[in-house]
């Protein structure tokens, strides 16, 4: 009886670590293809097949972030040509990164490749960036929220680093566009002032010093910084047609800040019409007589304008704003 129990426990033991070495033999052949993969392109290309290998079966010991998109052009999906670029340099910064390793790989589902995926995970929507730990399944927190974040490379490894604790650093590739754009506006204005060298006293004018402060007022209400900080895509382009307003209160298409710029606009120009109609009336009879009947058609014009932009103004926060009670 003592023999046969002998013999069980090493037949048990042998079995236990032949599965263990084939194991992580099956992790190093994994992590091995992963690796040669990633030093011919940052990101992999994931069908069903690949998904399944490399993202969802054991064993694996390292993370994976993957993108969810829908590059064909028959899709028209703008925003996913933004957030693949942006995905790209993150991708492509690891791979030249310090900290590169055999920890962390980019992958991208396109949905015309990868539509069994699509379905596997119940996703109705691209594009979605989701990080797919070393243990466990993925939580809701592992779905990177583009309203709240943004869709720049800053803002995707800051969300990749709260998951996996590996810092990335950002590597773009050099832009000379803004500082050839910044040049050609100083020489512009340089050689504006030189030939205008006599006749500077438009620089004193008031009115286009009053027009240059509400403009810069106006791009600053409608989020334009917030534009230049998030990037976000011009407009959405839906099944239904192309969509202006974001529906979210934590984000918002370029076309969107400019619609609220002319709204704002209008409003104060009819502000404008109004005060400047209350002002006094001199002259002669006739002239207080024509003068008056052009105030009066002046501040009907401004009230029209405060009244109804204001209206569009609260429609288009309303929209944003869920729940808004007031009208």
């Amino acid at each position: 009886m003592k023999y046969k129990t002998l013999l069980c426990l090493t037949v048990i033991l042998t079995y236990f670590n032949i599965n263990a070495q084939s194991r992580a033999k099956g992790l190093e052949e994994k992590v091995q293809q992963l690796t040669d993969m990633t030093s011919k392109q940052s990101i992999i290309p994931l069908n069903f097949n690949k998904f399944k290998e490399y993202v969802k079966s054991p064993p694996r010991d390292y993370s994976f972030i993957v993108m969810f998109t829908a590059m064909a052009p028959s899709r028209r999906c703008t925003i996913c040509q933004h957030v693949y670029d942006e995905y790209l340099v993150v991708a492509n910064s690891f791979r030249i990164s310090p900290s590169f390793s055999d920890k962390l790989f980019f992958g991208m589902v396109d949905f015309d490749e990868g539509s069994d995926v699509f379905q596997m995970l119940r996703l109705n929507t691209a594009p979605v960036i989701m990080h797919f730990p070393a243990k466990g399944k993925p939580k809701p927190a592992d779905s990177m929220d583009f309203e709240r974040a943004g869709i720049h490379a800053e803002a995707i490894i800051k969300w990749i680093q709260d998951r996996t604790d590996i810092p990335i650093r950002i590597f773009r590739p050099p832009n000379y566009s803004g500082v050839i754009a910044f040049a050609m506006l100083f020489v512009l204005v340089a050689g504006f002032l030189y030939l205008r060298r006599n006749n500077l006293e438009f620089l004193y004018n008031k009115q286009m010093w009053a027009a240059i402060a509400v403009v810069f007022c106006f791009a600053m209400v409608s989020g334009q910084m917030w534009n230049q900080i998030r990037g976000p895509p011009f407009f959405h382009r839906t099944k239904n047609g192309p969509v202006y307003i974001n529906g979210g209160s934590h984000g918002q298409f370029v076309l969107e800040s400019y619609i609220v710029a002319i709204l704002n606009g209008a409003v104060v120009v009819g502000m404008i019409l109004m005060i400047e109609a209350a002002g006094g009336v001199k002259g002669t009879d006739i002239n207080r007589a024509q003068d008056g009947k052009r105030r009066r058609f002046q501040s009907v014009v401004g009230l029209v304008l405060v009244c109804v932009f204001f209206s569009l103004l609260l429609s288009v926060f309303r929209a944003k704003t869920q729940g808004y009670p007031y009208r």
